[in-house]
């Protein structure tokens, strides 16, 4: 094999070449925030149905749908992982985002169901959709996902002033905004790099 001798010019051009291809490479494929979205979609059309018309909680075990997802994200996670050949920085802070996210999310819904102020449960969980959202948004510096933040946060307000039925469909039109369209997006923008 034949070694090339670069100028330093060369050589810091090539340096500074490789650093931008790096960071201009965009690994997130949106598969994440589409299985999410439409998870809880789903579960939240199916929960307002069941409080609205039916006037119970008789269709809420349509919510286990997100353990079933949690199991399976834990597996392309595992996967990914083994195929990956770098984990980025910006890797790291977006999981640890996420893993912030679950346990404060989790750790309200017990704090409120065990204090009585579940009807407020939806609202929280529409403020706490936003923090992670725009956090991602802003770390892979990709718009459209801290605008789904904002909605989120709109719609949490909103969500005080309307019946608590109606907040899961908030919840429904919250995850339209902040995973569903960013994630095409993003399962674009990653189809168009690869």
């Amino acid at each position: 094999m034949q070694e090339q001798e670069f100028s330093p010019h060369e050589g810091l051009y090539l340096i500074e070449s490789m650093i931008n291809k790096a960071r201009n490479r965009f690994s997130e494929n949106g598969h994440l925030y589409l299985l999410w979205g439409w998870v809880v979609f789903i579960c939240g059309v199916v929960s307002f149905f069941s409080l609205w018309y039916f006037k119970d909680y008789r269709l809420f075990p349509v919510w286990a749908l997100t353990w079933v997802a949690v199991i399976y994200q834990f597996f392309y996670l595992a996967k990914k992982k083994k195929s990956s050949t770098v984990r980025t920085y910006t890797d790291e802070i977006s999981s640890n985002v996420w893993f912030v996210f679950v346990i404060m999310a989790g750790l309200l819904s017990w704090l409120m169901s065990k204090t009585g102020n579940i009807e407020l449960l939806n609202t929280v969980i529409l403020v706490l959709y936003g923090l992670p959202t725009f956090l991602s948004g802003e770390i892979m510096k990709f718009p459209p996902l801290k605008i789904g933040a904002a909605v989120c946060w709109v719609l949490a307000a909103v969500s005080i002033y309307i019946p608590y039925a109606f907040s899961f469909l908030l919840i429904s039109m919250a995850v339209v905004t902040a995973w569903i369209v960013p994630g095409y997006l993003l399962r674009s923008r990653y189809k168009n790099q690869n």
